[in-house]
This record gives C-alpha cells, structure tokens and sequence, in this order.
C-alpha cells in the first residue's frame, strides 16, 4: 500500500491542487453564511449561482498562487518566504477578482464576503500546506532510491543534494558499488552488495534504482537489473533522475543520452501551435501594457533630453545560429559600449542611468521586444538571446551550448525564473542546464505556466542588473 502511495506522485499533486481550490472555494460559502446569517432573505438570495461563484473566486486566487510559482516542485524557499509569497499571490488574485467583477457584474460578491474569504481562504490554505508539508516528509511515504554506482557521477547525488529540501520527494538508501569502481562516497552511505541486487532491492524495500556508474561497459549486473524492472522496481539513469528532481539538465550527461532520450518536440504542428500562442500572447501584452511603454518612452525623454534615443538596438543570436537585431529600451548612457567591446552588466552598473535602473528592476526595458516576437525573431518563451560576442566564446567553453539556439529565443525563460542574473562564464553554465531542460520539455503549458510565473520574476525584481 505504502509503494503504491509513493509511486502516485503526479496523483498527490493533482489531489493538492484540488484541496486547495475546494477550501477557498469553501470559504467564500463560510464568508457568505457569516456576512448573512441574520438576514434569511439575503442569504437567498446571495445563494443564486453560488457554485459559479465560489469557483470564480477559487480559480483567480490559485491563478495568483501559480504566477508566484507555489505549485512548483523545485521551489526551494524559507517558511517566512512562503507566507510572503502567498501573500503577494492573494493580492494579485484580489486584484483579479476586482478586474472580474466589473467585467461580469453578475459574480460579484460584496466587499464583507470578499475580504472574510480572502483572510480565510489565506489561513485555510496556510495551515494546509503546513499539514501536507508535514505528511511529505514522512519517510515512509517516500520513494526509497538505491544509488548503483559509488564513483564520481554517482557522488553528485551525494554532493549536490545535501540539503532536505533537495531530497525531499525521496530517500536515498545508499549506493552499491560496481566492481572496479572507485568509490567517491563516505562509507556510513555505502551498501555492501553481499547478496543479488534484486535480493538486495526487496530486502530494503526499493521502489527505484538510479544507474550511476561511471564505466558502464562489463559492469552493470544487467540480469539483476532485468529482475528488479520485472518485479515492479523503477530503473532511472543518473542523468534522468537529476532532471526530473533538480528542473535541470546536466552537462556531463553523454550524447547518447540526449539523442535516445524522449523530449525535444519539433513537429510541424508543434511549431505551428507555439508560434500561434506566440502571436496572441504578444498582441494581448502589447494591448494591456502600451499605456505603460508610453509612459517609459516620457521617462527616457525627461532624463535624456530631446534629440537621445529612446529604443537601443544590439546584435543577438537567434535560432540556428542566425543574428537579428533586438529591441530594447534604452537603458544606459550612449556612450556605454564606445570601445566597442561588449561587456556583461554588473551589479550597480554605473553605466546604467537613473531610469534604466528602475526599468531593468521591474523589466520594463524588454518590452519593445514584443515586436521581435511579432516579427518571428523570438518567442515569447524560450532561451534569452545573447550577443554574438559572448555566444562565439561560450561555445568553444561550454559543452553542448549551441543546442540552446535549436528553439527561438524568449521574452521570458525557464532559466530567468530558477537561476539569478548571469554575468559570467560559470553563470551562463549554470543557465545552460535550465535551458536544456526547457529545450527539452518544452511545451504549451510549459510556456503558459512559464509565462504566469513570471509577474513574480517582475514583482520581486529577481535577477536584475
């Protein structure tokens, strides 16, 4: 019972997911029945469609929770964070529901029941989520994870998820080492293969196995292997299991690796699809923001004076390698590059004026470059074009970089929201391993749910220089 509870990982999150909107769409019904109670005729008459109501209310405060990446599984943040977070993610759906109500006057609710559902719908969710916390770091709920291999690829589990928020959705059993195998792994982690691996895997109770050798050629107990797979035991390559864990791709996985594993959709319909969402998600962004570009177009002309460019263009990579030209507010003096050597932003650039500081904080300086996604040169999602300059020299440093360039680059990326501001080689290395996994994964919702979740990018100004 307790394998086939672990195994349901997609099931308990679409189970989270749903709790969640039955307690806030119960605590606009809790509000309602409070505001109401001592007028009986009221109370009817509030009731009418009060299923359609309750799911309104329930549906724009889990979008709010969504755009702050609540139901991301590789967040890794303090409690305090996430009170802050949720927090944040009531006002925007507030503020949706405010939006809402003028649109379709017949949802409103009052603004008494509006704001008891709101504060309660904030505790019922804040207590949840301490509860469920709790159940998942029950061990015994966890699916128990056998390492094969103690050598170098097999010491990354060990050296780059130390922390309990790393392994929270596993246990690590130990490692069994391969014949002729170094062995890079503290001995209290070790397990002494002292009996037939799919012995050993039913003794501790295994539900997975990660393959981490680092010389897989005449060492893997490929019969043993067989065995566990046929008695209901997950077989997962090391390079497998860290994506799916760590939201990321490594990049001393092998090219076999990439060309047989499954991922990288590049159908005609699939290109077909995304450059429609693509189209319409620019022209809706265009629609709600033009009064702000305006009033970034007055700011610029205030500090600079007449006769100074409002928009910068600069030379990026494009898909495939090839350059286009990309739009940006200017947000630095013209004189920022008169060497002609291209730089990487620091922080506190002085070369950065007084409104591009403010723009770059809150991103309104990538606006103009909603145009380049109308004109095909980027997608609203993807991989953040960089210059020719720093891509000529990346490539020749960083294993598999130009597999970044196979999609268009993006307005907003799945790197931009799980790693900081990168301004150096190691940086970009870093961001590479989220680009992959984006290249990689990539799809509508992906890109829909990429697209949501960065307003926190903009609100909580992470990653700006």
């Amino acid at each position: 019972m307790l394998r086939f509870l672990r195994r349901q990982t997609v099931r308990w999150l679409v189970l989270f997911g749903a709790t969640e909107l039955l307690l806030l769409a119960s605590s606009l019904h809790v509000a309602m029945h409070l505001r109401y109670f001592r007028n009986a005729d009221e109370l009817v008459d509030f009731s009418h469609h009060l299923l359609l109501r309750s799911f309104i209310f329930a549906s724009a405060i889990m979008l709010g929770m969504v755009a702050l990446g609540e139901y991301r599984t590789h967040l890794r943040t303090t409690w305090q964070g996430a009170v802050a977070r949720q927090g944040v993610a009531f006002i925007i759906g507030g503020l949706l529901l405010v939006i809402g109500y003028y649109i379709v006057p017949q949802a409103y609710v009052g603004r008494g029941v509006l704001s008891m559902a709101l504060a309660m719908g904030f505790v019922a969710v804040i207590v949840f989520r301490l509860l469920f916390m709790r159940m998942v770091e029950i061990e015994s709920l966890k699916p128990r994870v056998l390492i094969l291999g103690t050598g170098q690829r097999a010491a990354q589990i060990h050296n780059r998820m130390r922390r309990r928020s790393d392994r929270r959705g596993f246990t690590v059993v130990g490692y069994v080492p391969c014949p002729g195998e170094d062995i890079a792994i503290p001995a209290d982690k070790l397990l002494a293969p002292d009996v037939p691996l799919p012995v050993l895997a039913k003794r501790e109770q295994i539900d997975e196995i990660v393959v981490g050798v680092d010389d897989r050629r005449g060492r893997l107990p490929m019969d043993g292997l067989l065995q566990c797979r046929q008695s209901g035991v997950t077989i997962t390559d090391l390079t497998t299991f860290f994506e799916r864990e760590s939201g990321r791709v490594q990049l001393w996985l092998e090219p076999s690796w990439l060309v047989f594993s499954s991922g990288f959709q590049a159908t005609p319909v699939h290109r077909l699809a995304k450059r429609c969402f693509d189209v319409v998600a620019a022209m809706v962004l265009l629609l709600l923001c033009w009064p702000l570009m305006l009033m970034v177009v007055l700011a610029i002309r205030l500090e600079s004076g007449p006769g100074q460019p409002i928009l910068y263009r600069q030379e990026r990579v494009g898909k495939n390698g090839q350059t286009f030209w990309l739009l940006k507010f200017r947000s630095m003096r013209t004189d920022a590059e008169r060497d002609g050597i291209a730089r990487w932003a620091s922080k506190q650039d002085d070369r950065v004026t007084r409104v591009g500081r403010i723009c770059r904080k809150l991103r309104f300086d990538e606006l103009p470059q909603l145009w380049n996604v109308l004109k095909s040169d980027m997608s609203i999602v993807g991989p953040r074009p960089e210059r020719p300059q720093f891509v000529a020299d990346l490539a020749t440093k960083i294993p598999y970089y130009s597999l970044r360039h196979c999609l268009k680059p993006g307005l907003a990326g799945w790197a931009q929201l799980s790693y900081p501001y990168g301004a150096s080689e190691e940086d970009a290395a870093e961001k590479l391993k989220y680009d992959l996994f984006y290249v990689k994964n990539h799809n509508l919702l992906f890109d829909l749910l990429i697209l949501i979740e960065t307003v926190e990018v903009v609100l909580f100004s992470r990653g700006a220089r």
